[in-house]
C-alpha cells in the first residue's frame, strides 16, 4: 500500500506539449492554478421545502500561471505561436513524483486567453497567462508510464 504524503507546490510543474509532441516544461514558473467548476441548475419546485434544489450541469477547467519570462524556453515559444495563431495548446500538470503510484496527472487542451508580458524598471521580466479549457480534463492516477 503506497504511503499517504504532502506535495510541495515548488514541485507541480505545468507542462506545454510542444511541436514534436513531447510535454516541455514552461520555463520560469513562480504560480501555477488548476481551476475546476461546475454550472448548477436550479431544480427548485413548489415540494422542495422553501429550499433551492440545485443539479450539477456542465464541467469547465482553466489553468492561470505566471512567471518570469526565459528567453529561448521552448514551450513559452509554443505558448507565444499558439497565443498569436490562435490555436489550441496541450497542458500537462502532475502532482507527485513520477514513480509515485498516488500521483495525479492532469491534462487537457485549451486556448490562451489571457497572455499578458510585464516589463516593470525595478524588476525581471514577466508573464502571466490563462488557458481555458477546449476539451474533457484527463485525470490519470498513478505513476507515470515509462
Amino acid at each position: 500500500m503506497a504511503v499517504a504524503k504532502k506535495v510541495a507546490g515548488v514541485d507541480v510543474l505545468l507542462k506545454i506539449k510542444d511541436t514534436s509532441g513531447v510535454d516541455t516544461i514552461l520555463g520560469g514558473q513562480t504560480g501555477c492554478t488548476l481551476n475546476r467548476e461546475a454550472d448548477t441548475i436550479d431544480v427548485t419546485d413548489k415540494t422542495s421545502g422553501g429550499f433551492k434544489s440545485s443539479l450539477a450541469g456542465l464541467i469547465s477547467w482553466s489553468v492561470d500561471a505566471d512567471g518570469f519570462v526565459v528567453l529561448g524556453d521552448s514551450a513559452f515559444e509554443k505558448i507565444e505561436e499558439a497565443f498569436l495563431n490562435r490555436q489550441v495548446v496541450e497542458v500537462e500538470i502532475r502532482v507527485g513524483a513520477s514513480d509515485d503510484t498516488n500521483g495525479v496527472t492532469y491534462t487537457g487542451s485549451g486556448y490562451l486567453v489571457d497572455l499578458p508580458l510585464e516589463f516593470s524598471q525595478d524588476d525581471a521580466v514577466t508573464y502571466s497567462l490563462s488557458i481555458e479549457g477546449a476539451s474533457a480534463l484527463e485525470r490519470q492516477k498513478g505513476a507515470e508510464s515509462a
